[in-house]
């Protein structure tokens, strides 16, 4: 589960974060592609306190770090050739997160095209991989596979029309050995089961949890144990 710190009072979101845990969520994000309050490590910090699943940042800058945290997706935006979100506020980023012992995972971020604009293409001043073009997603998993990059993440955006092709999500991830982390758009578990049958290895849900609260992470989790029994 996805939680955006400025979506809500941090009581709020650190109850949320107590559903998603009851529903059968496995791993608690935290970020956002801004930052518009302080309360970030409140959040972290309330989310531990209500939870015993990983908190994970999902971090939109460099700015979005906590020592309270129990490790970060450190990513670069792969998609796009915004130096900025290439690499300079990983630049910023990396001394503080081996200052504070947060430890990391890579991933190769990749906006995807979703129907409408999202927040994420917006402040990040790129533009997203065409929904039919699974082949370039797919080059650009290779490359950061190739990087050394220890995952993939393919991202259609926070509250997407549309998420991403099932289409693609099955050459992506049979171009690369590395997991493939699916997000944005996923507003139910048929859905969500489309994405793993297609070869996710996880699939992030957020905006639906906020808009129809924990029966949809409890929907979504038993659809995909149910794909295993």
């Amino acid at each position: 589960m996805l939680i955006d710190p400025d979506n809500a009072p941090v009581s709020e979101l650190s109850e949320t974060a107590r559903t998603a845990e009851a529903g059968g969520a496995a791993v608690i994000l935290v970020g956002g592609s801004m930052l518009i309050n302080d309360a970030f490590d409140r959040v972290i910090r309330s989310v531990k306190e209500v939870t015993g699943l990983p908190v994970v940042i999902f971090p939109g800058n460099c700015h979005q770090l906590s020592p309270n945290a129990d490790g970060i997706l450190f990513m670069s935006l792969l998609s796009g050739r915004n130096p900025q979100y290439l690499i300079g506020e990983q630049v910023h980023a990396a001394p503080m997160i081996r200052q504070i012992g947060l430890p990391s995972v890579s991933a190769g971020y990749m906006l995807i095209e979703s129907g409408s604009m999202t927040s994420a293409e917006f402040i990040s001043n790129t533009r997203p991989i065409p929904r039919n073009k699974p082949f370039i997603a797919a080059t650009h998993a290779q490359a950061a596979e190739l990087f050394g990059f220890a995952s993939i993440y393919l991202e259609a955006g926070s509250g997407a029309q549309l998420p991403v092709p099932v289409e693609m999500i099955e050459v992506v991830t049979k171009s690369v050995s590395i997991p493939v982390i699916v997000g944005g758009g996923i507003t139910g578990a048929e859905q969500a089961v489309n994405a793993v049958k297609s070869g996710a290895a996880a699939v992030v849900v957020g905006t639906a949890i906020e808009r129809n609260g924990g029966s949809i992470i409890r929907e979504i989790s038993d659809s995909l144990n149910g794909l295993h029994t």
